[in-house]
């Protein structure tokens, strides 16, 4: 068992790695998302240390989209308030303001992670505000829809 400390995004991760097995060799093993840890752990894994040039790029990629977000559209603030349980970015808005809603029922669909996840409604209501729009990315805890 090995432990890694990785950074991502300002963040400090404590990462343990287990090598399963004597089948595998120690480049194949490691996985492409942590080369600093890896580079200065052991020198054998060297090329998979070059190999993640492309995954800083990733990053800088999802930032192109978050441009939209001035442009959210303004809406009442109702008496209830459903927030984002978590970072991501809005896929779709399935209401409208005004619009009747049942408890249950899906109010947006948040992506992180690489997962959809829908935000549904607490409580039956009508929509009195929506506070994001499609394509906008959203920290935890920020006003997605408001209820009334």
């Amino acid at each position: 068992m090995r432990k890694y400390l990785i950074k991502v995004n300002g963040v400090s991760y404590e990462v343990e790695v287990e090598e399963v097995g004597s089948g595998f060799s120690a480049p194949a093993a490691v996985p492409a998302y942590a080369p600093a840890a890896v580079a200065a752990g052991s020198p054998a894994p060297a090329a998979a240390a070059s190999a993640p040039a492309p995954t800083p790029a990733a990053p800088s990629a999802p930032a192109a989209p978050a441009a939209p977000a001035p442009a959210a559209p303004a809406g009442a603030m109702g008496s209830d308030v459903v927030k984002a349980p978590m970072p991501g970015t809005i896929l779709n808005i399935a209401v409208a303001a005004g619009a009747s809603v049942k408890k249950g029922q899906v109010l947006c669909v948040l992506e992180a992670m690489k997962m959809e996840n829908e935000i549904v409604s607490p409580r039956d209501g009508v929509v009195a505000g929506i506070h994001t729009g499609k394509g906008n990315s959203v920290q935890a805890g920020e006003p997605l829809v408001s209820l009334q």
